[in-house]
């Protein structure tokens, strides 16, 4: 079960770089051993996605890249089960979630494969000898969990025990609940996932990348990063008695063979991999490839914070390069899951609801300071907010707008009795929406409310002059046309599909800047096109 060859992949990917200026924006690679899953969905990606859309929107240039973790061994562990090869099950499962991301809205400029990216491996094996060159890698043996019964020395998803540090169910490699690293025979109670015999200890050599002598250019980074409090703590702890020494190699088939003599026969770790997969895409650390850019901002899960928080700045210090990411972290977006109803997979809520819906839903919830519980009756309450709020308004507006200026934008100036005073409401909600989107103080989930607010108070002001003798004026007409050319804009970053309807409708281009002057109506005379079907969700 090895890697392919070169030779069988497909065209090589061509490397996306970031303008010196630009803000690189990564997310944590997903493993491609099932479908994509709400929770997987509403961690990092949504988000990375929305501060993407509201930066270019504003003109600044940002690039926004993953991959996928095709050499995962939970990927291994998935083609074992269904008597299939990892590189099935990896291709499969990453066409599937590639169009997942797409049908939410998701648009990355670059997906590393490592499968199938021919320059990918190179790469990957050219830093890899240069990290043991430079001494940063060294031979360590230690006790790993061994499985009599299958004859094989076990490693990530392959064993399953408790975690030392904190006591959780684990696999070997880092714990997804604390984050911590272990080596897997220091395991709790650990057992082969393929038999389920118990494992015992076997003495294995293999490469490792010891962090205490970078002790001190690691806290200078973690001091300079500004991390969120959770992840400063676990900074600490990590420290805290002499950071550890993170396994590099396993004892496994699959994955990238080490190119060092006598571990030949040994694979590349994935969380190692993981870690530097788009540094390495990227090509900034090729003989000729790119510098990385000045400024880069990873978005992840907690579980998964070893690799942009600690290993990726070790490996560029070990280089002696300075390490420029920042990191958000997310807690766990857990699932409730309804009786009747299995799992909760983000095609077919895509499908039921429509990408307005989850892309709102999983903001407004996004697990960023505690972890958070998906129900489904949470997302049909949003998709009814969008329906009966929203698109009941502009139902309305495009009406009146048929009915009192013959489907087109009149040719008088916005006003009205409490014009004056909206505006200056709206104006405030530019300011708090570029707050809520901003890379500095990103917290989409205060967009939502902010959003409601403008459609509430338009619907209000469109309510108050239909009720006024005569019908509202075209004046009136006019302004709300103005705020839903604002909600089209502001409203972008968020829920694009909605959004770029809109825009359509109102005859603007879509993705404007979030600013107050997108609180313009669009030409006198341009015809207004109420689409057929909601304009939010669906």
């Amino acid at each position: 079960m090895n890697t392919p060859t070169d030779e069988s992949t497909d065209k090589p990917t061509t490397s996306t770089s970031t303008p010196p200026d630009g803000l690189w924006i990564t997310t944590t690679p997903l493993a491609p051993d099932g479908e994509l899953h709400i929770g997987r969905l509403a961690g990092p990606y949504v988000a990375a996605d929305v501060l993407a859309r509201f930066l270019r929107a504003d003109g600044r240039p940002a690039l926004l890249t993953t991959g996928t973790a095709d050499h995962r061994s939970s990927v291994e562990v998935r083609a074992q089960r269904g008597g299939r090869e990892p590189g099935q099950v990896a291709d499969s499962f990453r066409a599937a979630i590639v169009a997942d991301w797409r049908r939410s809205g998701v648009a990355f400029d670059r997906v590393v494969r490592p499968l199938r990216d021919r320059s990918y491996r190179a790469g990957l094996v050219r830093l890899f000898k240069k990290l043991y060159e430079e001494g940063a890698l060294v031979p360590r043996t230690r006790a790993l969990p061994h499985c009599e019964p299958c004859a094989r020395t076990l490693h990530g998803a392959h064993v399953r025990g408790g975690c030392p540090h904190c006591g959780a169910v684990s696999g070997a490699g880092v714990c997804r609940a604390c984050a911590r690293p272990h080596h897997g025979g220091d395991l709790t109670d650990p057992v082969c996932v393929r038999c389920g015999a118990a494992a015992v200890p076997k003495e294995t050599r293999g490469l490792w990348l010891p962090l205490e002598p970078l002790r001190e250019q690691l806290v200078e980074h973690w001091a300079a990063a500004a991390l969120p409090p959770r992840l400063a703590a676990y900074c600490e702890r990590l420290a805290a008695g002499g950071l550890p020494e993170i396994a590099v190699t396993n004892p496994g088939a699959w994955g990238v063979p080490v190119p060092v003599e006598g571990f030949t026969d040994q694979r590349i770790d994935a969380v190692f991999e993981d870690a530097v997969m788009q540094v390495v895409a990227h090509g900034g650390l090729g003989p000729s490839g790119p510098a990385l850019p000045q400024q880069a901002l990873h978005f992840g899960g907690f579980g998964h914070a070893l690799g942009p928080v600690v290993l990726l700045p070790a490996v560029l210090i070990a280089l002696g390069v300075k390490p420029v990411q920042r990191t958000l972290v997310n807690w766990t977006y857990r699932v409730d899951d309804a009786p009747g109803r299995h799992g909760a997979w983000a095609l077919d809520l895509l499908n039921e609801y429509g990408s307005d819906t989850v892309r709102r839903h999983v903001v407004e919830t996004w697990p960023l300071g505690r972890s958070t519980v998906f129900r489904e009756v949470g997302l049909h309450r949003t998709r009814q907010v969008l329906d009966e709020e929203w698109n009941g308004w502009l139902r309305t507006l495009f009406a009146a707008v048929e009915e009192g200026s013959g489907g087109v934008v009149p040719a008088a100036a916005a006003g009205g009795a409490g014009w004056r005073a909206l505006t200056a409401r709206l104006h405030a909600c530019a300011r708090e929406l570029r707050v809520a989107y901003e890379a500095d103080t990103f917290d989409p989930r205060g967009a939502v409310p902010v959003l409601d607010a403008v459609v509430r108070g338009a619907a209000e002001f469109g309510r108050m002059h239909r009720s006024a003798p005569g019908g509202p004026q075209q004046e009136v007409l006019t302004g709300q046309l103005a705020v839903a050319a604002a909600l089209a804009a502001w409203s972008w970053p968020l829920m694009p599909e909605g959004a770029g309807r809109l825009a359509a409708a109102l005859g603007i281009e879509a993705g404007a800047p979030v600013t107050a002057e997108a609180l313009t109506a669009p030409p006198a005379g341009t015809r207004i096109v109420a689409p057929g079907a909601p304009v939010f969700a669906f």
